[in-house]
């Protein structure tokens, strides 16, 4: 099963997370099948692109809730 998720990336006390469509039994930091976009906490900068994450979504994707709450702002 696939799920859209964070993937945390960064330094030490400055995380950087991306939006990743992966396979749901992968770790968290293992290979992602796409990078659907980055969500910045620190300048709370957000960069999603909507038409891949309906791409994997009409093919079964599931999204995760720290996703939809970045999606609703």
């Amino acid at each position: 099963m696939v799920i859209i998720r964070l993937e945390r990336k960064g330094k030490r006390n400055h995380p950087f997370y991306r939006i990743v469509a992966t396979d749901k039994r992968k770790k968290i930091g293992g290979r992602s099948l796409e990078n659907l976009g980055f969500w910045d906490p620190h300048t709370n900068e957000i960069s999603i692109k909507k038409d891949l994450v309906k791409k994997w979504v009409g093919k079964g994707a599931k999204i995760s809730e720290a996703v939809k709450k970045l999606m609703e702002k």
